[in-house]
């Protein structure tokens, strides 16, 4: 059969969904990772906003537009949260959860929903396939911090690490064909061996692969720590880090159940910018959180424009059924719109001056597609590069940054 699979929400549903196309090939199917016509269509969700249900039941939608007479199969969080917004649309057979999702791959013709509960090991069943320029490692799964804010430990369960062993042999394999490996999961900063956090005992275990450029997905403030920033030597690590912060203000940070306080954050802040070049320091703020008032929103847009990011990924608060803040005062939708609109001005502001500070020296910048005349890729410190002269896709080149342009930087080749 000619199937889509379409992902919407994280890098490790990403991860997952890659997984899952490399077993449907090797049954015989023809897999596609965007939307076209197909006899069956997989729509693996996300629920970590009311939006992202949405788009994910948009994602159906449009599959039936393709094809009005496809099976289409749901799996993911938003079908782990609510099977039951699923089950009476039309064309959708098979619904299923996060637990054993690859399981999807022999059921293409079931009539059922089917959610399996988590376990407390690693699912090390899935393997990473890499696109032409890089590749995901899933380290971790799960969650343990139960924010108040957050339903996503209530979909992927507690927080479990895969073996060391096997994430090395993943890398090992990939090594042969990928130039650039993101380490990611869905809380790597609790990546643990024997019950113990051990980031940076996988860290130093990358210093032989040389020829990879490692990136980590989204971290805690709290792992960064003197001994993580010892496992970076000589670890051909990206000076790009994630860092999530959710409020600049602590009597926000309180309420929403973070373990730590704008002090701790800018002092984690301070030794990354002590040991890296002018690294990238990007976070995620959510605006409008309950009972935020216009001085607490105003002190986490100080923060922010205190830290100085290189980009702020911005999210209005969405209520979620399940979880401690659904039952807070709620801010309204208009006060939200305006916060999110004061705060992505910040963000252009602070995202320009980091690109004009990245103007110093040269940058090292991994090819992966041309469009529009420009050949584009990705500096280590993640700024996404526009190079007019003609390069070779996949490979590393070397640039000078002239000046913002786009959704990133106008740069040109080293001469």
């Amino acid at each position: 059969m000619k199937i889509v699979v379409y992902t919407l929400g994280c890098k490790v549903n990403q991860y997952e969904s890659e997984s899952l196309m490399f077993v449907l090939g090797q049954s015989g199917h023809e897999v596609f990772s965007h939307l076209t016509y197909a006899d069956l269509y997989i729509i693996n969700t996300c629920a970590v906003t009311n939006e992202a249900e949405k788009k994910s039941r948009q994602a159906i939608a449009k599959c039936k537009a393709l094809n009005p007479n496809a099976k289409i199969i749901v799996c993911g969080c938003a079908s782990e949260k609510n099977a039951k917004q699923f089950r009476d649309i039309e064309n959708v057979t098979y619904i299923t959860g996060v637990a054993n999702k690859l399981d999807v791959a022999f059921n293409l013709n079931s009539n059922a929903t089917q959610i399996y509960k988590h376990t407390d090991e690693y699912d090390d069943n899935y393997t990473s396939v890499p696109t032409k320029t890089r590749a995901y490692v899933k380290i971790q799964d799960g969650c343990n911090n139960f924010c108040s804010y957050c339903i996503i430990p209530y979909l992927r369960g507690r927080s479990r690490s895969r073996n060391i062993i096997s994430i090395l042999n993943e890398i090992n394999q990939l090594s042969k064909t990928v130039k650039e490996i993101v380490i990611t999961g869905i809380d790597v900063s609790d990546y643990k061996i024997d019950n113990k956090k051990a980031l940076n005992v996988l860290i130093e275990k990358l210093k032989p692969y040389k020829n990879i450029r490692f990136r980590l997905s989204s971290l805690e403030q709290g792992v960064i720590d003197q001994s993580l920033i010892d496992a970076f030597k000589d670890v051909n690590i990206c000076p790009h880090f994630h860092l999530s912060l959710q409020s600049g203000c602590n009597s926000v940070l309180k309420r929403m159940n973070r373990k730590y306080r704008t002090k701790d954050y800018l002092k984690t802040v301070k030794l990354l910018r002590k040991n890296f070049d002018n690294p990238n320091i990007s976070t995620d703020i959510i605006v409008g959180f309950p009972e935020e008032t216009e001085e607490e929103f105003k002190e986490t847009y100080n923060f922010a424009k205190k830290v100085g990011f290189a980009n702020i990924h911005i999210f209005p608060y969405s209520k979620r059924s399940g979880t401690v803040a659904e039952r807070y005062k709620q801010v309204d939708g208009n006060v939200k719109k305006k916060r999110v609109k004061k705060l992505e001005n910040l963000n252009k502001k602070l995202n320009k001056k980091y690109i004009k500070k990245s103007k110093h020296g040269y940058h090292k910048v991994l090819i992966e597609e041309n469009e529009d005349g420009f050949y584009i890729g990705h500096s280590e410190n993640y700024i996404k590069c526009y190079i007019p002269e003609k390069v070779e896709i996949n490979s590393f080149v070397t640039v000078k940054i002239e000046k913002p342009y786009k959704d990133g930087a106008l740069a040109t080749l080293k001469v």
